[in-house]
Parts: C-alpha cells; sequence; structure tokens
C-alpha cells in the first residue's frame, strides 16, 4: 500500500493497523532546536482516546505516545529538544477484541471500505477496519501536537486552532450562544451549551437503539498569518480540504461560507475592508475563511467537514460474501454512535499539520517574512 505520507516540507508518515501491535508515525521535516517531550503530545492524545464517555467507543486505550528518535538531551540542556532528524512515534494498542469481527470476515460491511479494499489489493485485514480504521487518527493527533510546536516556534504570535462539534444529525447549535469556553465542559466539544443537552438525550437513545448519527465539525485557525498558500497547485484551501476529507468518514468539505456562498450575491459574499486602528487591512466579514486565492489573508480560517454516520451498526443490513452469496450482517463490538465527537481533535490536528508544512513552504521560497 502507498500513499501513506501527508505534506511536502513537514512530512508526517504513518503506519499500523488497529488491531496490530501498535500505531506510529514519522515526522520528517521539523526545524531543530525546538523543547519536545511526550508531555507536548499526550494532552491532545488524551482528547481523541476512545471510553472517555458513553457517547463513543468503549474501547479502553491509554494512547499513551513513545518518542523513539528525533529529540536529544544532555546534561547542559534543559531537556530534549528536536534535532532536525526524523520524529518517530509509537502508540501501542492496548484492548484489541479481534474476536468481535471473526463474524464478518467473509461478508463485506454497508457503508464501511470493506469491498472497495478487497478489490483494490485482493486482501484486507477485517478486525476493526485494520488500516482504514479511525485508529490510525491517533498518530495524525500525535504528529498535530508537533506542528502546533512548529508553529509556536516560527511564528511571533501563537496561533490558536480551535475545533467545535457545531450539528450532530439534523440538530444544529444555535451561532448566537457560541461559548468558547463551553466547548470543553461537555463530551461534545459543543460551544453551545443547550444543544449540548439535547444531543446528550438523542445520542443516548440513539445508542440504546444500535444506530448511529452523523456530524459536522468547525475548525478554526486564529493568528494566522497572511501570505500563507499559493494561488494554482498549492492553495492553502486546497490542501485543507485534502486534508480534512482523508480522516474517516468524512463526505464533506467547506472553506468559510462554503456551500452557502451559492444563495449569496457577489455584493454579499465580498467580504469589504477598511483600515484598521493599527494600520492594519480590516475586514468587515469573513464569508472567504480567511484564505482569497489560495492565500491567507490574515482572517481566522475556518474549515468545516461532514462526518457520515457510522456504518457499524447493529441493524440487520443487506449485503453480500465474498463468494457473491446474498446474505444480512450485523456488526459486533464497539462502537461510537457519532464518530463525529471524536473527529474534533483530528480536525485540528490536520489543520496544525497544514499550516505548519505551508508555514516551511512559505520560509522556502520567500525568507522569513511572515
Amino acid at each position: 500500500m502507498s500513499h501513506n505520507t501527508f505534506g511536502h516540507l513537514f512530512r508526517v508518515t504513518t503506519w499500523g493497523e488497529s488491531h496490530g501491535p501498535a500505531l506510529g508515525c514519522v515526522v520528517d521535516g521539523c526545524p531543530p532546536g525546538i523543547a519536545l517531550t511526550e508531555a507536548d503530545i499526550q494532552p491532545f492524545l488524551d482528547a481523541r482516546k476512545p471510553g472517555t464517555s458513553k457517547f463513543v467507543t468503549q474501547r479502553k486505550e491509554s494512547d499513551t505516545v513513545k518518542i523513539l528518535s528525533g529529540t536529544f538531551a544532555d546534561e547542559r540542556m534543559a531537556g530534549p529538544v528536536t534535532t532536525g532528524t526524523p520524529i518517530s512515534l509509537l502508540i501501542e494498542n492496548e484492548d484489541q477484541r479481534s474476536k468481535d469481527y471473526t463474524d464478518i470476515r467473509d461478508a463485506y460491511r454497508p457503508g464501511h471500505a470493506d469491498f472497495a479494499y478487497q478489490a483494490k489489493y485482493g486482501i484486507r485485514d477485517y478486525r476493526g477496519g485494520g488500516r482504514q480504521s479511525a485508529r490510525e487518527t491517533a498518530v495524525r493527533v500525535a504528529a498535530g501536537a508537533i506542528a502546533r510546536k512548529v508553529l509556536d516556534h516560527i511564528l511571533p504570535v501563537p496561533v490558536a486552532i480551535t475545533g467545535a462539534l457545531v450539528q450532530v444529525g439534523a440538530d444544529k447549535i444555535d451561532r448566537a450562544q457560541w461559548d468558547a469556553n463551553e466547548i470543553a465542559r461537555n463530551p461534545f466539544w459543543c460551544p453551545d451549551a443547550a444543544a449540548a443537552r439535547r444531543w446528550e438525550a438523542y445520542l443516548d437513545a440513539v445508542r440504546k437503539a444500535g444506530s448511529s448519527v452523523g456530524a459536522i465539525i468547525e475548525v478554526t485557525a486564529e493568528n494566522v498569518p497572511p501570505g500563507l498558500g499559493a494561488p494554482l497547485y498549492a492553495k492553502l484551501d486546497g490542501d485543507l480540504a485534502a486534508a480534512m476529507m482523508s480522516i474517516n468518514a468524512v463526505k464533506g468539505v467547506e472553506i468559510g461560507e462554503g456551500f452557502g456562498a451559492a444563495a449569496l450575491t457577489g455584493g454579499e459574499n465580498a467580504d469589504e475592508m477598511r483600515m484598521g486602528n493599527d494600520g492594519e487591512p480590516l475586514f468587515l466579514s469573513n464569508h472567504a475563511g480567511g484564505i482569497l486565492g489560495g492565500i491567507s489573508t490574515g482572517q481566522p480560517i475556518v474549515a468545516r467537514f461532514a462526518v457520515k454516520p457510522t456504518s457499524s451498526i447493529l441493524t440487520p443490513r443487506k449485503t453480500i460474501t465474498i463468494a457473491g452469496e446474498e446474505t444480512e450482517i450485523v456488526t459486533k463490538g464497539r462502537h461510537d454512535p457519532c464518530v463525529g465527537i471524536r473527529a474534533v481533535p483530528v480536525g485540528e490536528a490536520m489543520m496544525a499539520l497544514v499550516l505548519a508544512d505551508h508555514v516551511l513552504r512559505h520560509r522556502g521560497q520567500c525568507g522569513a517574512t511572515l
């Protein structure tokens, strides 16, 4: 299998399967001299890991990360720093239950990649989805933590990346009730306290019914300087869209107003400008989501992605076997009733990875002009 590497100058190669002994990644292109320990990475993994509430899979994984290479320290230093060489990260799998998947090894699960995977490779690891399992996103989150360190190291003002769940099923948040502090107070990463209470009852019913629902996640990056990206084949929004679309179960991505821009007039959609009191351009709106012509404007970058309902459900579904026989299938095991909940930290990580890559690419072409 090829295509396991993401990025250009800041490159991440992931490896491992859901029910293998471990997952890991190699981060290449990280500048030297950045303080880095496992403690810098672990909090982000703790936010993504399973078993954190009854609304996510109950698989018990500590997701403890180990740095195997790429850092150095001796008695003259306050702690380990990056050396500029590849950083290798390891996360061991601790709670596999491969027997849960024995009944589906010869049948394709509707909504899953089973058939497509088998058609391409002629073999598939049916245990928890193998390589295409969302378990792989753990190491993306770990790599994203390093990307955040790179951004803080290079940019004069720290970039603030915040993800939030803004819709579960057909139920959207009330944006007038957006409270950034509320995101950390509920198990849904929801900025609207009233919506979080509704979702708790709704998802509890969905979970008990053995079904699932989809969701929409919004990721915002503030304090991103203008100038990142390029106007044709390295558009910042193009790379962001590809990054978000690479997350498991994502079926749609939009930047800024996104699909909503089709319903606006040119006068409504254009982000008018004035001069701010600080002598810098002041945008009067942000329909563009902080990116114009593929290049960041200095406005907050806003990306949203839609996650489909978890395909592993207890409701019998019609399918066929690898021998072509028609049958029905029920997927047992421990699954998220709404996989979008744990996709929030993953979306934040992908935003950080893209921005770190583009900061290094900009510096390589234009120098330290940010």
